[in-house]
């Protein structure tokens, strides 16, 4: 697999997983574009990697919930001709249950983790297949796969993130960009603290640490893998799940209702 070595950008990037990306893709060499919300730490970030690994680090302070904010970050995406790689990190957390939940709340959710993710892969998708070349970087999560252990509003963003990056590697790579969605399961960030979980109530064995999670994303990315789950032992285990649903296909939109719908006609 062909890996971009042109610049990154990484949204979300002042800490976590946005940031422990930016360390592991400065170390390949790569130009960063990092996008947050805290300037402060973001040019704290960038002052270290530049000074460690000598690569050219833009800062880019955003709201992605802001429209303003947002555009600019799109702007620069399609104008900078640099920029290979869309590492699409930002977002937020919404514990409880969604009849509970504040609904301000869930609209920003989702306009972090539906709005400004679907808007900067389109404006990526559009820049990098007229160059024939580039990869974006979804990050989703296990929920999208396991919804029961979560809020709905938030499972159903990352089942949301996860179905984007599947039919967007349908549309652009015979273009030469190449899509990855990476489901994480329990990560080590500081998102917990953010949407107030305590993380000591988690059982032992299931949370991973934010470095390992990162390096095994980017192993599967460089292999090639459209979606990568850094803690499934067995790659077969998603290929049959997969498998599963597209043998659903045929029987998913007849012009009939299935025989067991019908309705006895009385006597």
């Amino acid at each position: 697999m062909k890996t971009p070595k042109g610049a990154a950008l990484i949204t979300g990037a002042s800490s976590g997983i946005g940031a422990t990306y930016a360390d592991r893709l400065a170390r390949r060499g790569h130009d960063l574009v990092l996008v947050a919300r805290d300037k402060v730490r973001l040019e704290a970030l960038a002052a270290k990697l530049r000074a460690q690994t000598g690569v050219t680090i833009d800062v880019l302070p955003a709201d992605l919930t802001d429209r303003a904010d947002r555009l600019a970050v799109e702007q620069r995406l399609a104008a900078d001709e640099r920029i290979e790689i869309l590492i699409n990190n930002a977002g937020v957390g919404m514990p409880g249950t969604l009849a509970e939940g504040d609904l301000d709340r869930l609209e920003a959710m989702i306009a972090l983790n539906v709005t400004a993710v679907s808007r900067l892969a389109a404006v990526a998708a559009k820049a990098f297949s007229a160059r024939a070349t580039g990869a974006i970087i979804n990050i989703a999560s296990i929920l999208a796969l396991a919804p029961e252990i979560s809020g709905a509003g938030y499972a159903g963003a990352k089942a949301y993130v996860l179905n984007l990056t599947q039919k967007l590697a349908l549309e652009v790579g015979a273009a030469g960009v190449q899509v990855q969605a990476v489901l994480p399961g329990a990560t080590h960030t500081e998102i917990w603290e953010r949407a107030g979980t305590d993380i000591s109530q988690f059982p032992p064995g299931v949370m991973m640490g934010v470095d390992e999670m990162v390096d095994a994303a980017l192993a599967g990315f460089d292999r090639g893998e459209l979606i990568t789950i850094p803690s499934l032992p067995d790659p077969a285990d998603w290929e049959a799940f997969n498998a599963a649903r597209l043998a659903l296909g045929p029987n998913l939109s007849k012009d009939r209702a299935a025989a067991r719908y019908k309705v006895p006609t009385p006597a």
